[in-house]
């Protein structure tokens, strides 16, 4: 196979800023295959990447798979627009495969193109009989060989591989994501790239973690970076913030002190990179600070709009989805929280938003050290 024909779906409803997206989903490919391709451009309709003479299927499987913007894919060979070519190449295509049975399905953007869809599906399927011996079945094939004949050439292969759809990364903003290094904010984080966003991440940092703690997030963020090619990590100390909340609030409202405070550290951030709001991994009633009466608390401290992507969704989608991206088996490694430090075994889980910021209002020079802390941040980048 020679190329990769690339589709979408969600762009093709964009009317007149289709091409923008087109031209954002072109230059994502471009960077995440690399010199896998020597070019990469648009027909209507479709991508089309040209193939080095030498891939291994199984990595460029691997990258575009998980690319927001496209729907499917598949490695074909290029064709003239001329019905000898095409049976020569279908024919190719389908000489290697193990079946009994085929179809040919066509599909024919160039109206000028002398055949009829039908009438191309008849000419491959006869060119098929005679040269490999093989059987039409329409309704129940083991294989299908496709054609798509464009405007300047035809192509022709035999498997779509599935994409996650949705929008280019890039095409929708910037958005700060609280990465806490469970199974659930990277998922969320996933979702939101998935929509055309570049998400940047923050993570705040436990005065209890080691070095090895902190791999793990570094880890989880070079994974993400497959899917958005860059990214950008903010490491934030929380030591000085985390002693006046265990000294100043009950044990029983720390975990949601902790989290407002978080809150008002990613708002500086969302500020300073202009990003339009904060990403969590919350779902509601999962873990204590997550009921509806806590979250209402905790994002009553943003000052940016909050998305939870997650929010409806239940314990073993989130799981299926980590593994579909491939944070699972690195979230699951044993990692200290700082929202589970030194609170009480049995936290609130009712928080009364007058009640919480009255307490917090114990810690003095609160915004100092909230600003203390993000002046502190370590800043990584991260490329694919």
């Amino acid at each position: 196979m020679n190329h990769i024909i690339i589709h979408y779906s969600e762009i093709g409803t964009k009317g007149n800023n289709r091409d923008f997206f087109e031209k954002k989903l072109v230059e994502n490919i471009k960077k995440s295959l690399g010199d896998v391709v020597s070019k990469v451009y648009r027909r209507y309709g479709r991508i089309i990447g040209v193939l080095q003479k030498k891939i291994e299927v199984s990595e460029v499987v691997e990258v575009l798979d998980k690319l927001p913007g496209i729907s499917n894919f598949s490695f074909a060979l290029k064709s003239k627009l001329d019905i000898k070519d095409i049976k020569k190449k279908a024919v190719e295509v389908l000489r290697e495969q193990e079946f009994t049975s085929f179809k040919a399905e066509t599909k024919r953007s160039n109206k000028d193109f002398p055949l009829t869809s039908p009438e191309v599906n008849g000419e491959v399927g006869g060119a098929v009989i005679e040269e490999l011996g093989k059987k039409v079945d329409v309704k129940n094939p083991e294989m299908r060989v496709f054609i798509e004949i464009g405007e300047k050439e035809a192509f022709v292969y035999s498997y779509k591989y599935s994409g996650v759809g949705g929008l280019p990364v890039g095409t929708a903003g910037k958005v700060i994501s609280s990465l806490s290094g469970g199974i659930d904010s990277p998922v969320a984080s996933f979702l939101l790239m998935k929509r055309g966003c570049k998400v940047i991440f923050v993570h705040i940092l436990n005065k209890t973690q080691a070095r090895g703690a902190l791999t793990k997030v570094e880890e989880l963020v070079e994974q993400l970076t497959k899917i958005q090619l860059n990214s950008k990590l903010y490491i934030v100390p929380f030591e000085k913030i985390q002693k006046e909340i265990i000294m100043k609030v009950p044990s029983k409202l720390r975990m949601i002190v902790y989290r407002r405070f978080m809150m008002q550290i990613i708002n500086q951030i969302v500020k300073m990179e202009g990003a339009k709001g904060i990403v969590t991994g919350d779902s509601v009633g999962q873990v204590a600070s997550q009921t509806l009466e806590n979250i209402n608390c905790i994002y009553d401290a943003a000052s940016w709009p909050v998305f939870a992507p997650l929010i409806g969704t239940n314990k073993e989608e989130i799981v299926n989805l980590a593994k579909q991206i491939g944070t699972y088996e690195l979230s699951i490694q044993p990692y200290p929280d700082c929202c589970s430090f030194m609170i009480a075994k049995h936290p609130e889980t009712k928080g009364n938003l007058k009640v919480v910021q009255e307490v917090e209002a114990a810690i003095e020079d609160a915004e100092k050290l909230i600003a203390e802390s993000v002046v502190g941040a370590e800043v990584k980048k991260f490329s694919f």
